[in-house]
């Protein structure tokens, strides 16, 4: 990224609270226009680090740029940021928008500048003709898109949105999330976004930033993070995952469990391992493939443990056979469809096959979250 397309920086910050790190170093960039989400599991850091570019918390170390301009030392309001919180913040005896409007009356706008910007974002975020209704009168769904109007009504640099969605049921948060991602390609505006929700990262974000105990452990585009986990924690965290633990490194890219042996061509960042290294190799339950060629590399006959309906799909626990190892299972995802046409049941036989360039492999020591 060059410096000229950096329109946030954040540099080497940490935040301890008394002898507790909350974050150790981080570090990143966003280009302007770029909609990033900070991913990570509940107490990471990631609304710390929020709050941190927002000015509502003080750094211990480490500076914040906006626009190449140094704004570690600056409380919230001198940063011109738009803040959607977690329970919205809406104040309960103003209107929707008065709400909106409050943080434009405090920039010193006329009544008619006020009025008509509250009528665009009305309109903006389909709430036209819910402007006298208090937060009480409306629902979970509208009382978000409040937030985001009052948020955005300013014009700020940088909009902040601290897990916005988790209040509301799976069918409003699905199109919500849809509605916000469109508003803010519409309106360009650098945006992040924290959530511990996988789903909402991936479908959402330009970029991930996903966060493991204060550190910034792996960022990437959706599809890098999720089809090359850095770490067994973010394979494990982001999505499903299979681990087959206790192989051995015989040669480049081959590896022994048992008495079978995977070749596989994403190691990982584990090439320079000596042979004989000890490895966790990882894939994902919808890459585990069904085959009818036992001559094909990495192909087993395993046998159906459980079946667990899912819809569109059944999610199959499959056990190898004891040449591999007398405990080792792998957990497939197969489509409702193939299942029925192929009559997969419980205690059959299937023969599968691990994809080479679908299986990740991790040393030993790297940790399994």
């Amino acid at each position: 990224m060059n410096d000229q397309d950096i329109y946030l920086k954040v540099d080497s910050v940490s935040k301890n609270f008394g002898n507790f790190t909350a974050l150790a170093d981080v570090s990143f960039q966003a280009r302007r226009g770029e909609f990033l989400c900070i991913l990570g599991p509940s107490g990471c850091g990631k609304t710390t680090l929020l709050r941190v570019v927002a000015g509502l918390e003080k750094q211990t170390r480490g500076r914040v740029f906006i626009e190449n301009r140094d704004v570690s030392s600056l409380p919230v309001s001198k940063r011109n940021v738009g803040i959607v919180f977690q329970s919205y913040a809406l104040f309960p005896n103003l209107t929707a928008r008065e709400n909106i409007a409050y943080g434009l009356k405090s920039h010193g706008q006329s009544r008619q500048a006020i009025r008509q910007r509250v009528d665009e974002l009305l309109d903006l975020v389909g709430l036209r003709g819910m402007g006298r209704k208090h937060p009480a009168k409306l629902s979970g769904g509208q009382q978000q898109r409040v937030a985001l109007s009052r948020a955005i009504a300013v014009s700020p640099d940088l909009l902040l949105l601290d897990e916005p969605l988790s209040a509301l049921d799976a069918k409003v948060r699905v199109m919500l999330r849809g509605e916000i991602r469109q508003l803010q390609q519409r309106l360009g505006i650098t945006t992040i976004m924290v959530t511990h929700d996988q789903e909402e990262a991936l479908t959402m974000a330009d970029r991930i930033l996903i966060i493991d105990q204060g550190r910034l452990v792996q960022h990437g585009t959706p599809r890098q993070v999720y089809d090359k986990p850095a770490t067994p924690f973010v394979a494990n965290f982001v999505g499903a995952m299979n681990f087959i633990e206790g192989a051995t490194k015989i040669d480049q890219g081959v590896y022994e469990i048992g008495k079978a042996r995977l070749c596989i061509t994403g190691e990982n960042g584990t090439r320079r391992l000596p042979v004989g290294s000890h490895v966790t190799i990882a894939i994902r339950p919808e890459d585990v493939m069904l085959h009818i060629d036992p001559s094909a590399p990495n192909s087993f006959e395993t046998r159906v443990e459980d079946m667990e309906y899912r819809g569109s799909l059944f999610r199959i626990d499959l056990k190898f056979p004891a040449s591999v190892d007398k405990a080792a299972t792998i957990t497939a995802d197969v489509p409702a469809e193939t299942v029925r046409r192929l009559g997969i049941a419980l205690n059959a036989t299937l023969p599968i096959n691990l994809p080479v360039d679908r299986l990740q492999v991790y040393a030993t020591n790297a940790q399994v979250i």
